[in-house]
C-alpha cells in the first residue's frame, strides 16, 4: 500500500420506516495532497423529532494509514456478498473502498447480531464484513468525539 494512492471508503447503514428514511453513513476520501483526508459523517434520525446530523473534518495521513491497516488486516477484499442475506424491510448495509486500482462494494441485509451472521449462507464472510464494519463506526466515532464537542441538550 503506497501512502500516495488514491483512497476512498464509504459505509451506510439505513431503513425506510415509521419514522422515515433513518440512516447512518460515512466516507473517508484521500484528498490530492496525500498527506491528509476527508471525513464525511452523516446521522438521519427521525425518532422523537431528532434531526439530520452532518460532522465533516479533516484527518492526517496516519489516520488513513490505519484505516488502510485495518481493511488490509480484515482481508475483506476476499470476500464475496452473493450468499448474504438480501436487503429487507428492515434496512440494508453497504460498504464501498476504493484502494488505488482496487474497488469492491457489498450490499446486504442490516445485522443485528452475530446469530444473523451464524445463520447466514455465508457465516465467514458475513463475519469478516460485521467486525471490520463495527471496526470503522468505532474510529469514525472517536475522530467525532476527538475533534468536536457533543453535549447532549
Amino acid at each position: 500500500m503506497s501512502a500516495n494512492e488514491s483512497f476512498y471508503l464509504r459505509y451506510y447503514s439505513g431503513h425506510s420506516g415509521r419514522f422515515g428514511h433513518e440512516f447512518l453513513e460515512f466516507d473517508i476520501r484521500s484528498l490530492p495532497d496525500g498527506n491528509s483526508a476527508a471525513v464525511r459523517y452523516a446521522n438521519n434520525s427521525n425518532y422523537r423529532n431528532d434531526s439530520l446530523i452532518r460532522k465533516e473534518m479533516c484527518v492526517s495521513s496516519a489516520v488513513i494509514e490505519e484505516v488502510k491497516r485495518i481493511i488490509k488486516d480484515s482481508e475483506i477484499v476476499k470476500e464475496d456478498d452473493s450468499k448474504w442475506p438480501q436487503k429487507n424491510k428492515d434496512g440494508r448495509q453497504e460498504l464501498e473502498i476504493r484502494l488505488g486500482s482496487e474497488h469492491i462494494s457489498f450490499e446486504t441485509a442490516k445485522i443485528g447480531s452475530l446469530v444473523d451472521v451464524a445463520e447466514s449462507s455465508d457465516p465467514e464472510g458475513l463475519r469478516v464484513f460485521y467486525y471490520l464494519s463495527q471496526d470503522l463506526k468505532a474510529i469514525i466515532f472517536s475522530l467525532i468525539s476527538l475533534h468536536f464537542k457533543i453535549k447532549p441538550i
